[in-house]
């Protein structure tokens, strides 16, 4: 069995000496089509583009080449975390306080382990989220097995590409025989 989270440690100077920071690694694609999947970002803008997905794809391989850290074979997926990204920081949810999220706890907490709202920060190591009937949850940062943001409209605003510049172009690349 692959130890996800020591590759994952083992990764993140690698993504960080790039510049970027390390969002998530996941084993994904079972044993049919097994994908290490690398989700990145640029501190500054919370993005990535695809010549940043090339630059750090190129130093994975090279490193994954040098350490094997993965019995057998896989496939290494670099992407941006995407809009409606995963929360897997304790920062992310300080830094999308305002945006409305799902949060999964692993253990059930006052009879439930599913929780929805608007992200109000950080206290600590908790996680503070107000659902829609204004209840305010103090959910522990340990306690929580997944959570994303939900795409609307306000996230669909802040996350707004820097620069549309060739967003209406496409190109094509005619793959060498």
């Amino acid at each position: 069995m692959t130890d996800i989270a020591a590759i994952a440690k083992q990764i993140e100077p690698e993504v960080k000496s790039l510049g970027y920071d390390l969002v998530r690694v996941a084993m994904i694609g079972g044993t049919s089509d097994p994908t290490l999947q690398v989700m990145a970002e640029r501190p500054d803008t919370r993005q990535l583009d695809l010549t940043d997905c090339e630059v750090i794809s190129r130093r994975l391989s090279d490193w994954i080449d040098e350490n094997d850290p993965i019995e057998g074979s896989f496939r290494l997926e670099v992407s941006s975390p995407g809009i409606d990204r995963p929360l897997t920081r304790l920062k992310d949810y300080a830094d999308w306080a305002g945006h409305e999220a799902r949060i999964s706890l692993a253990e059930q907490r006052d009879g439930r382990k599913q929780y929805s709202g608007t992200i109000d920060g950080v206290e600590d190591d908790t996680v503070k989220l107000t659902d829609k009937s204004g209840n305010v949850h103090a959910l522990p940062f340990s306690a929580i097995s997944s959570a994303k943001l939900l795409l609307t409209d306000k996230l669909i605003n802040a996350t707004a590409p820097l620069s549309t510049e060739g967003a209406d172009t496409i190109h094509t690349v005619e793959e060498e025989q």
